[in-house]
C-alpha cells in the first residue's frame, strides 16, 4: 500500500480489530461525503469489512481484511539480488 487512501485504510482496520465497534461508531468516524475520502465506502466494497444488520450491528473484518493488515507495509522490499 502506496497512497494516503490505503495508510487511512489500514488504520481503520486496525481500529475495528482494536476492539467491538457499532455499525452506528463506525459510521460516524469513518463515513465521508468527500467523493476523494472513501475510506468506509471503498472497505465495504472491496470486502475487507462485514457488519450485523442494524445501527448497534457489529462490524468486524473479513479474512481478507485481516490478510491485509496483517501485513508488514512498513519493511523496504526485499532484494535477492546479491552486491
Amino acid at each position: 500500500m502506496a497512497t494516503p487512501h490505503d495508510a487511512l485504510t489500514l488504520q481503520m482496520l486496525r481500529w475495528i480489530s482494536e476492539g467491538a465497534r457499532s455499525y452506528a461508531e463506525v459510521l460516524d468516524v469513518w463515513k465521508s461525503t468527500c467523493p476523494r475520502l472513501t475510506i468506509w465506502e471503498d472497505a465495504c466494497a472491496d470486502g475487507l469489512v462485514d457488519s450485523a444488520p442494524g445501527m448497534s450491528g457489529r462490524v468486524s473484518l473479513t479474512e481478507k481484511g485481516r490478510r491485509l493488515l496483517s501485513r508488514d507495509f512498513s519493511a523496504p522490499p526485499r532484494s535477492d539480488s546479491a552486491s
